[in-house]
């Protein structure tokens, strides 16, 4: 039987037990896995057969860790900290670029090449090589961000723990998310995807195809290269009609050219703020 068995088999024991007990029999097994997400060995979601798949037992095993923890003191420099997971380390040896006073907690992976500019990840989130975490971006527990991803300032990344086959935001690689965005509920953003400024995304926004003679109508996904903006649409309620949020998509990111200068034809062709 592999590890990665064993440990699901323990943590899956464990989540169904209702003493504190029978959870604390299995911290050895919570306390690997968390450490295999902090290493990346362990994802929260995978890509299989072409759709993202929540880890559900890693997912079990982060919600189990902080019944585990008890509330500890930790300091950075001048910054003091009081809380149930420890700050990440070793970021030199990573070969992530951290600006002070961004934090990412212990059990989040940061792949070589990261930027952080004083921005937050949390645990169990996953971040892919080259990616840059701008400033005030935050990134949610179990979000799984791509390769070469930029996450403009005070972009809002949601973080999806509970309950726990539910699939956390993804962002593929190579997309850029402008300032201000918003994207929750497990929203999945398609590979080198345009997201304008204040552009939001839920489960539930309609997201509009808008390019062709018939609108065309997404929900929690935007698909590969698309450009996309804020935009409202009419609904009908008894107190009469009103406009109510919803993502544009007015353009695709050409395939034919490199991602910097298709990202520059895109934002300068459509016109999108970022």
């Amino acid at each position: 039987m592999s590890e990665l068995t064993e440990l699901e088999n323990a943590i899956d024991v464990a989540w169904e037990a209702a003493e504190d007990a029978d959870v604390a029999a299995a911290s050895s097994a919570i306390e690997r896995t968390v450490e295999l997400l902090d290493q990346g060995t362990v994802r929260c979601a995978e890509l299989i057969d072409g759709e993202w798949v929540a880890r559900e037992w890693a997912k079990k095993a982060i919600l189990l860790y902080f019944r585990l923890r008890k509330l500890a003191p930790d300091e950075a420099g001048p910054f003091k900290y009081f809380d149930k997971v420890p700050l990440k380390q070793n970021y030199e040896q990573l070969g992530v670029r951290v600006v002070p006073p961004a934090v990412a907690r212990y059990g989040a992976f940061l792949s070589p090449g990261v930027v952080m500019m004083p921005s937050y990840v949390n645990i169990g989130a996953w971040v892919g090589p080259g990616t840059m975490v701008d400033t005030w971006a935050t990134v949610g527990s179990c979000a799984q961000i791509g390769a070469n991803v930029h996450l403009s300032g005070g972009v809002g990344i949601g973080g999806v723990l509970e309950p726990p086959q539910a699939t956390p935001v993804i962002i593929e690689d190579g997309a850029f998310v402008g300032s201000r965005c918003i994207v929750v509920e497990g929203a999945v953003i398609g590979e080198r995807a345009v997201l304008g400024a204040n552009v939001v995304i839920t489960a539930s926004t309609p997201i509009i195809d808008v390019t062709g003679s018939e609108p065309i109508e997404h929900r929690g996904y935007v698909p590969p290269r698309s450009v996309v903006v804020p935009g409202t649409r009419p609904k009908e309620f008894a107190a009469g009609t009103y406009q109510l949020p919803a993502a544009l998509i007015i353009g695709q990111r050409s395939a034919s050219t490199d991602l910097k200068t298709s990202l520059n034809d895109a934002l300068r062709g459509f016109g999108v703020a970022v």
